[in-house]
């Protein structure tokens, strides 16, 4: 699990060969999500302050 940031308790991770479509994870405590780069969407369950953290890392990513 190669680790792209920590900041905030939150850890980005990247898995290679992974399934499409290209997205990102992210951990903290015991949630964690994938958020689609392109789009934005979310599978999994994070506490909604934290989800707006995320997300702003999936904006920076598509730039």
């Amino acid at each position: 699990m190669p680790e792209l940031s920590r900041f905030l308790w939150i850890v980005i991770f990247m898995n290679f060969n992974e399934h499409a479509p290209p997205h990102f994870h992210a951990k903290y405590g015991d949630y964690e999500i994938s958020v689609a780069i392109k789009t934005g969407v979310i599978d999994g369950k994070f506490p909604p302050e934290s989800i707006k953290v995320s997300n702003g890392m999936a904006i920076s990513t598509q730039k």
